[in-house]
Parts: structure tokens; sequence; C-alpha cells
């Protein structure tokens, strides 16, 4: 599945696919995969790259417009 948000987002933030490769611990070809939708995001990066841009792992992946992130559960 193709996720455009991640590179609108990257590119709106002005932000290389090498940075994000390093934050989600992957290789840069591995990332440009994931903004190609060759391969699928694990889980665990669409929570990195959420909060990386404070929202929501829905606003990523195209099940909502809004952008804001959800309030986080107390703990």
């Amino acid at each position: 599945m193709k996720f455009d948000t991640i590179k609108d987002l990257r590119e709106d933030s002005d932000t290389k696919q090498e940075t994000l490769a390093k934050i989600l611990n992957v290789k840069q070809t591995t990332y440009s995969k994931y903004e190609l939708g060759k391969i699928n995001i694990p889980v665990e990066a669409l929570i990195k790259l959420a909060d990386f841009y404070n929202t929501s792992i829905d606003y990523i992946v195209g099940r909502t417009d809004c952008r804001q992130p959800y309030p986080r559960k107390k703990r």
C-alpha cells in the first residue's frame, strides 16, 4: 500500500530520507520503498513516524484528514 502522506510530511518538514531511515533504524533504500509502497511499513515504524511528525497513524495511512495526534493514555 502506498502512503503518499509520509512523502508529503517528509517534504513539508524538509527532512531527507536518510534522516528518517536513521530514526527508523532502516536503510535509506528501505525507507524509499516505504514511500513508494513497494514494502509494507511495520507498525513500530508507523508509531515512530507518527511521533516524529506529531500526528496519528490514522493520518499517515489515510484514514483521517485530521493531522492532530490523539491524546495519549496516562500510564
